[in-house]
């Protein structure tokens, strides 16, 4: 085999977060798995799907950790590497906390893959760690059959200032930090489908650490934050919506998207995890008389190293979303609300 000419993406059955197990798989994995235990530290386990776990030290320190690893999305080695990075790290920023130390996570398949493809690959998450201020201080390898990477993330937080997928309440404004549609694009990129320019859109927005949630969480008017990954922005709100026990209400109009992000979902660019999403969710989604399939399909597009999705009291709202903007996240909208009622999302 080649090894200095492969195709990373040709190399994994799925890329990024499209990798993710679907909703209603992981919920039967877990199903019968134990509770954490009668730990008073233990301040967030897996009980609300949350982004990461979180261990209470003392009065002033939580620690946060967190681990995130997929099969590559795109070619560049080094592009594959800060964009799971990037994602790995969004956990901590999600929790509301400020990440200090990463363990790399690699697995690659020998004879497939030149020992230099595998340095940029680290390279990249190495650049993307030393952005955010964090050194990578050990990991682990072993030879899989497809391409792996990813990381391990510890982080730290005050105990009020973390924040839960859980905290929405009755009234609040939704925000969505960055634009939709990693998904579709990359199932066009697989393609050879996807241009150069919006082949640049999306790795900027996949390598844009969300470190703008360690400042949103210490604002008390924020309830509740979780990025928007594999589930789409309809599973990723339907945990906040179960988590608050509340209805999440979505305006698909005012959802930023990616700049072909539409026109190629029309045409069929779309991921396989897109329909599992729907297949594990969709009862507990209600979508507007006369929406389409590519309609419907941007919803559930998952999202790798996608944005921060926010609850905030409403009469902030508009403030808020123009701090986001201003710190480096021109895609920034008001995209919906919290209302009293039953554990689902309604589009409108």
């Amino acid at each position: 085999m080649d090894t200095q000419n492969v195709r990373l993406s040709h190399l994994s059955h799925g890329g990024g977060c499209g990798c993710k197990l679907a909703p209603a798989v992981l919920q039967q994995l877990l199903s019968e798995q134990p509770v954490a235990g009668p730990f008073q530290q233990l301040l967030v386990g897996t009980e609300t799907a949350d982004d990461a776990a979180v261990w209470k030290l003392d009065d002033e320190t939580c620690i946060i950790a967190t681990t995130d690893f997929f099969m590559p999305m795109v070619d560049d080695p080094f592009d594959f590497g800060r964009i799971a990075a990037t994602n790995a790290i969004s956990d901590v920023y999600a929790m509301g906390g400020r990440p200090i130390m990463a363990l790399a996570i690699l697995g690659m398949p020998l004879g497939k893959i030149a020992p230099a493809t595998v340095r940029e690959i680290l390279k990249g998450g190495a650049a993307i760690c030393a952005e955010a201020g964090i050194p990578v201080a050990g990991g682990h390898s072993i030879d899989c059959p497809e391409p792996v990477y990813g990381l391990a993330v510890i982080g730290t937080a005050k105990p009020g200032d973390i924040r839960r997928n859980s905290g929405a309440k009755v009234g609040d404004a939704l925000i969505l930090t960055k634009a939709l549609g990693v998904g579709i694009y990359s199932a066009a990129f697989k393609k050879d489908a996807l241009s150069t320019d919006a082949y640049a859109e999306m790795l900027n927005s996949v390598t844009l650490l969300n470190r703008i949630g360690t400042e949103l969480a210490r604002d008390p008017d924020i309830h509740a934050i979780t990025d928007v990954t594999g589930f789409g922005i309809l599973g990723h709100g339907l945990e906040m919506a179960r988590g608050s026990g509340l209805t999440v209400t979505i305006d698909h109009a005012a959802l930023p998207l990616f700049g072909e992000a539409a026109p190629l979902a029309r045409a069929g660019y779309i991921t396989g995890a897109s329909t599992r999403n729907w297949d594990s969710y969709g009862d507990a989604v209600l979508l507007p008389e006369g929406f389409e399939l590519w309609q419907r399909q941007i919803l559930t597009d998952p999202q790798t190293s996608g944005g921060l999705l926010l609850a905030c009291a409403p009469d902030r709202a508009e403030q808020i979303l123009g701090r986001i903007v201003e710190a480096g996240y021109p895609s920034a909208r008001i995209i919906g609300r919290a209302e009293a009622g039953p554990s689902q999302i309604k589009v409108i």
